[in-house]
């Protein structure tokens, strides 16, 4: 009962990374299509990408007409479209190698375009071991505060979306946040990435402007 969505919990904080005004965005891994239904309307065409064909099609089922849900795997397929202005990820990076992936995407951002995701991050207790402490505390206490919304009907409370019953799991992802930072600058030079409280970390770049597209 006091469990709740960590994913959408982080949809504002990509949001807020969306450059303005915005014409072309891509989801990699975009699930059941929640995450691409706000992006359009902040954009004016989204490409929403899984290579879940189930996935997919509750995708379809659920985003406006200027979201392009394509079946696809951005290691073996080439990305729907070129010169995003912003690229995003949730939950998804984890499932890749990020040296394979990471230039894959780079590629098909815009100069100046933005590519910003959030993975799972392998327990690192040696380095993160007071965030877990918060974040069990945070989890059980804002369960309580979000149930309570959903209880007097006022907000959804991050409940989890029944769609997300089908997406593929990992239980144990390859790299700690610490890990995933170091092999994302090999790739990206100036690429940020930092942990976030609920199990969750945040990897932000913008393509240089004086980058060949």
């Amino acid at each position: 009962m006091l469990d709740w969505d960590h994913n959408a919990y982080y949809h504002r904080l990509l949001l807020r990374q969306l450059p303005q005004p915005c014409r072309l965005v891509l989801d990699v891994g975009c699930g059941a299509g929640v995450f691409a239904a706000r992006l359009a309307q902040r954009s004016e065409q989204v490409d929403a990408l899984d290579r879940s064909a189930e996935m997919i099609e509750e995708a379809k089922r659920r985003t406006p007409g200027n979201v392009n849900c394509v079946l696809a795997d951005v290691l073996a397929d080439s990305l729907p479209g070129k010169d995003y202005d912003a690229i995003f990820s949730i939950s998804a990076l984890h499932h890749m190698p990020l040296q394979d992936a990471l230039p894959v995407l780079a590629a098909g951002l815009r100069p100046g375009g933005v590519l910003a995701a959030v993975a799972l991050p392998r327990r690192d207790v040696r380095r993160e071991l007071l965030a877990e402490i918060v974040a069990a505390v945070g989890h059980r206490l804002l369960g309580a505060m979000f149930l309570a919304k959903r209880l007097l009907g006022s907000d959804r409370g991050f409940a989890k979306d029944p769609g997300r019953a089908a997406m593929p799991v990992i239980m144990d992802p390859p790299l700690t946040t610490h890990e995933a930072a170091l092999q994302a600058a090999t790739v990206l030079p100036g690429v940020r990435v930092r942990r976030l409280l609920f199990w969750r970390y945040l990897l932000i770049w913008q393509k240089p402007i004086t980058q060949a597209s």
